[in-house]
């Protein structure tokens, strides 16, 4: 990646802030925001958890990585992946090499604090939600360190807070006068 991102990438389980990060981080940078997760809803005109249900997690990883490989490519974007984007090798080399990856880290009580009313994610639809998670975590932590240029903790954090953390990343210097100039 040359030291002038034109993407920025979050990562990071669900609940960790990644669409609310994003949303605002793009608007800070007026550059465009894509939730991962609510495109592919879009473009197969069914909740996420409707494409569980009838194609299985690795139906839904096939499409989540055609997606990741499109939008990886646009620029002036920031893109909020799925929990899981990390899982596949090839999500994983595209998130690193194109763009800038923020890994918003956060910890099993915060996931399920965060998560604890929304019946919309499939992969918490079990007896035991707390090991779920912490089972998640063990398997995709290691990988979101693996590709993150920056992390950051994200626990009960102010989400205009961590948009400032992210900014004033080294790596992002560029942007800031742009950012820092307007009203």
């Amino acid at each position: 990646m040359d030291s002038s991102p034109t993407a920025i990438f979050l990562v990071g389980m669900m609940g960790a802030g990644k669409s609310t990060v994003g949303r605002l981080l793009a608007h800070a940078l007026d550059w465009e925001f894509i939730d991962a997760d609510r495109e592919l809803e879009a473009r197969s005109g069914v909740p996420v958890s409707t494409i569980f249900e009838l194609e299985g997690e690795e139906g839904f990883r096939q499409r989540e990585a055609a997606l990741i490989e499109e939008l990886t490519r646009a620029p002036r974007c920031v893109l909020a992946t799925g929990g899981g984007a990390v899982l596949r090798e090839a999500n994983r080399r595209a998130l690193h090499e194109r763009g800038f990856v923020v890994y918003l880290k956060v910890g099993v009580d915060e996931v399920l604090r965060r998560t604890r009313r929304d019946t919309t994610r499939p992969l918490l639809q079990t007896a035991d939600p707390r090991a779920r998670v912490q089972e998640l975590l063990a398997a995709r932590e290691p990988l979101y360190e693996s590709i993150a240029h920056l992390t950051l903790v994200s626990a009960a954090a102010n989400p205009r807070r961590m948009v400032e953390r992210v900014l004033a990343a080294p790596a992002l210097a560029r942007l800031r006068p742009t950012v820092l100039a307007r009203p």
